[in-house]
């Protein structure tokens, strides 16, 4: 599928990266279908864009590469809803808030984005009683400075 991006360009996504959110992500209720874009699958960032509005582009995070004790309860009926099969784990991201100092960027730990790779589909969820925060430092001691190789 084409998608054209104001931040990437033209982009070819095939289909089985482009995820259809059935109720739209919290705040774009009109906007289901986005392209999953990563250009380094060792990376722990990538991106959500928006397969009908070039301007909207959400970068998401794993949030296990930064938060190791993170931990989601999600309702059974959400996986039920999403079609997941039996021993199918859900792929969780959250939305990164990207401000001018990098260090300051933040994610949204209560409303992480479940993904099922199997048939495409994800949805925001909003988990109620969560000890996290919904503006989580990525970098509560600053941006990590690239290794020296020593």
């Amino acid at each position: 599928m084409l998608v054209q991006s104001t931040r990437f360009g033209k982009i070819d996504v095939p289909e089985g990266m482009m995820l259809t959110f059935s109720d739209g992500i919290p705040g774009f209720s009109e906007e289901k279908k986005f392209a999953y874009l990563t250009d380094d699958v060792n990376s722990p960032f990538a991106y959500l864009q928006s397969a009908h509005d070039p301007d909207l582009t959400f970068m998401v995070v794993d949030p296990f590469s930064f938060f190791r004790h993170y931990s989601i309860d999600m309702d059974d009926q959400v996986l039920r809803d999403m079609d997941f099969k039996p021993g199918t784990e859900p792929q969780i991201l959250s939305i990164v808030k990207v401000p001018e100092q990098a260090e300051q960027m933040t994610t949204n730990l209560i409303a992480p984005i479940v993904v099922n790779w199997e048939n495409c589909r994800a949805e925001q969820v909003i988990l109620s009683g969560s000890p996290f925060s919904k503006e989580q430092r990525l970098f509560p001691f600053g941006v990590p400075k690239a290794g020296n190789g020593k």
